[in-house]
């Protein structure tokens, strides 16, 4: 059986071209080209498709959010982001929400072959030259994540619920109002979550909460 691929891409042109040199490998099948602006998964519910060729330089996050999308679905197609550049904080943002692969639109027809084949194998191609960089990418986010659940970890419930209360902007006044504290114990416990943080003032406190939040997977408590 072939391998089936779609490709969407906003230029009408260069899908149709695309598609049809694609065609005519023996082992491919292309289920048919989209030229939206904006894809919507809705475009391809009810098609199996392997492989999808996703234009990374849609407006706005449209590429980056179908491709989160996709990669969500329970029989997942494999990904690749064709692009005219190849930034490596691009391909680090599309591999983290499941990007097989990152390709520049004026490769050669032999090298993207070579990527469709690879992804449906279970492989995953990123540029050589910038391999290096998004690797780094990808493991500084990791580390960052790491320290994040770690100094999440040292906190107590209570201080990870006044935390969470900080950075969606409230005040000592209405957290103690909130949480049903006294204006004392909030402090009591502030003061206490910032030397575990490392920071000497409320304010720090909320810059160091919602970076911590951003990157950690593990944020508890609401207000």
């Amino acid at each position: 059986m072939g391998i089936s691929v779609f490709v969407i891409d906003a230029e009408r042109t260069f899908a149709d071209a695309l598609s049809a040199r694609l065609e005519a490998e023996e082992d491919i099948d292309v289920v048919m080209p989209l030229h939206p602006t904006a894809p919507a998964p809705s475009l391809i519910i009810g098609r199996h498709a392997d492989v999808v060729l996703l234009d990374a330089d849609l407006p706005d996050s449209a590429a980056i959010n179908l491709c989160e999308e996709l990669s969500g679905r329970s029989e997942a197609p494999r990904v690749v982001m064709m692009s005219c550049g190849s930034h490596p904080d691009r391909i680090a943002d599309a591999v983290r929400v499941g990007a097989a692969g990152w390709v520049r639109k004026d490769e050669s027809l032999h090298d993207l072959l070579r990527v469709v084949r690879g992804v449906v194998a279970g492989e995953t191609w990123l540029p050589r030259a910038q391999m290096g960089a998004v690797l780094r990418l990808l493991l500084e986010e990791r580390q960052q994540r790491h320290e994040s659940d770690r100094l999440l970890a040292a906190l107590t419930p209570r201080e990870r619920e006044i935390l969470s209360c900080l950075a969606d902007g409230a005040g000592r006044r209405d957290v103690a109002e909130r949480l049903h504290l006294s204006a004392n114990t909030v402090r009591t416990h502030l003061q206490n979550l910032m030397a575990k943080l490392g920071v000497h003032s409320t304010l720090e406190a909320v810059a160091v909460t919602r970076s911590l939040l951003s990157v950690s997977s593990t944020g508890e408590g609401s207000c």
